[in-house]
């Protein structure tokens, strides 16, 4: 079964190693300069740097359609940088996963394959996907949807080690991201772990870099630029994370349940 996935951030990237683990062979979609907090962790870098490899699990950059599908028979995932997913009419996959995480719909059509799956708030089961997957963590969270939709964007991150909103590091200005620390360095409170000009972007909490947007990325005030983890576990960095896992399992369920196959 060939599943095209929309998107190739740390929770796309979380969902494709799911499949990719149950057999699935699995094409991803990203923009051609990726935007990723969570790069360690994350496919999109396929396309920056040819190949990435998360855990056990390694993809390469295609350049069209039929050279995915070549990847694909070497045992890797594919990832094109597509953000209109075109390759959908050449490649006609049997499910469509649309986890971009844009909090609405940016294009995806119930008409784009057998079985089309929506993940997170933005998208209703019946309308213009098949089913939804939960991305509130919670208890709901990974369940899959048939009728309605996820539960709306509440811009509040969620818990971690006792913290939401603070883990998040954004931009302090308009312009060009400078970073000045790494991801899987220890912070402090105050540290700064970057800038933009001449503005320092502060961690407000104390922990282990997660996330850090890369340098030379441009940015506007308040964008999500960094992460946190107060836990302090430095293996978290490069390991997908439990959401991650919830939601791909989410995602397995529905499309095994809504397949034609």
């Amino acid at each position: 079964m060939l599943v095209l996935i929309r998107g190739a951030g740390d929770l796309a990237s979380g969902i494709a190693m799911r499949l990719h683990h149950a057999r699935l062979q699995v094409v991803m979609t990203d923009l051609p300069k990726p935007t990723a907090i969570r790069r360690t962790v994350c496919f999109s870098q396929a396309i920056l740097f040819g190949t990435a490899t998360v855990e056990d699990v390694t993809a390469e950059r295609a350049d069209a359609p039929r050279e995915a599908l070549e990847i694909l028979k070497k045992g890797n995932i594919a990832v094109l940088a597509d953000p209109d997913a075109a390759c959908i009419a050449e490649l006609k996959p049997d499910a469509v996963v649309d986890a971009i995480l844009a909090k609405r719909n940016l294009g995806t059509r119930i008409t784009d394959a057998p079985c089309v799956i929506g993940v997170g708030p933005g998208f209703t089961a019946g309308a213009d996907c098949h089913a939804c997957v939960e991305t509130m963590r919670g208890h709901t969270l990974g369940r899959v949807i048939t009728e309605g939709s996820p539960i709306p964007n509440t811009k509040v991150p969620g818990l971690i080690g006792g913290f939401a909103g603070e883990r998040v590091l954004r931009a302090p200005a308009d312009g060009v991201f400078r970073s000045i620390r790494r991801i899987g360095d220890m912070v402090e409170q105050g540290d700064v772990a970057g800038y933009v000009g001449d503005a320092p972007m502060l961690c407000q909490i104390s922990g282990v870099l997660r996330g850090l947007l890369a340098d030379g990325t441009p940015v506007h005030k308040g964008m999500k630029a960094g992460d946190v983890d107060p836990r302090g576990e430095r293996s978290y960095c490069y390991q997908v994370s439990d959401k991650a896992l919830a939601i791909g399992g989410g995602v397995l369920e529905a499309i095994l349940r809504f397949s034609e196959a």
